[in-house]
């Protein structure tokens, strides 16, 4: 099967591991199609059943217990596997963008699939399994947003939410550090170094973008972020991880973040 019409299989697939395998298949050595524009299927994006609610709907929780631990590790793994979903959405949903882009994306879509693979493993050692909590679906919901402009999906993803990620994790890991769980800290580790990467892809091909369209980076992402409703970014920010990732020190300055 063709690159970005196995992604489009892969969305579809309502587990991970299902997502895991077909991921496993498609290396370098796959045809790739950049110019074929693919029609949507049915049961995107595939994922199991969950409970969805608001994100005010979703009650903090005590990492100092095991549920409260638990609560968090599912919504890590959540986040994750939204992230699989994300990654492969872009490849197929997208074309004419260079063979490069594609590539990327599909590294990303494995990296994420590992992440998840490491929390799900984590949450059922705790006695849990994906699913036994409730989530929200912000994440998604952006992607349906800009589902038809290749570069608002760039702006508002991996630079926005999942940089939100970057600025997150310290919290996050303090948190299971001090709550007994070393094992979900080391996790979060992993997880960090590689989103560096992921949102270094998404700032790489944002500039691209607008190079190729000829816009201001910076003047595009305030419009962008002003269209589709784009969350407001609050510290505290991880500054070192958003300058690894690509966030240049103007761009910090005037994106609102501390020099």
């Amino acid at each position: 099967m063709e690159l970005r019409q196995a992604a489009l299989a892969a969305l579809t697939l309502t587990n991970w591991q299902g997502k895991a395998e077909v991921l496993s298949r498609m290396t370098d050595t796959f045809a790739l199609d950049t110019r074929q524009v693919l029609a949507p299927v049915a049961g995107i994006p595939g994922r199991p059943a969950l409970q969805w609610v608001s994100p005010t709907g979703l009650r903090p929780r005590s990492v100092h217990t095991l549920e409260g631990r638990a609560v968090l590790i599912h919504a890590l793994a959540h986040i994750e596997f939204n992230a699989i979903n994300l990654a492969l959405d872009v490849v197929w949903r997208f074309p004419g963008m260079p063979e490069a882009f594609y590539r990327d994306w599909i590294g990303v879509a494995r990296e994420e699939s590992m992440h998840f693979n490491l929390l799900n493993q984590h949450l059922q050692s705790l006695g849990f399994n994906y699913g036994d909590f409730p989530a929200h679906d912000g994440l998604w919901e952006m992607a349906e947003r800009t589902q038809s402009d290749v570069l608002a999906r760039m702006a508002l993803v991996p630079r926005t939410l999942e940089a939100r990620g970057l600025d997150a994790s310290p919290q996050v890991r303090h948190k299971l550090a001090s709550g007994g769980d070393p094992k979900g800290a080391a996790i979060i580790d992993i997880i960090l170094r590689d989103e560096i990467g992921h949102v270094a892809i998404g700032n790489h091909w944002y500039r691209w973008l607008c190079s190729q369209r000829g816009v201001d980076p910076i003047d595009a992402f305030a419009a962008l972020a002003k269209q589709y409703q784009a969350p407001v970014l609050k510290g505290p920010f991880n500054l070192d991880a958003r300058r690894a990732a690509g966030f240049e020190e103007n761009e910090l300055v005037l994106l609102g973040l501390p020099h």
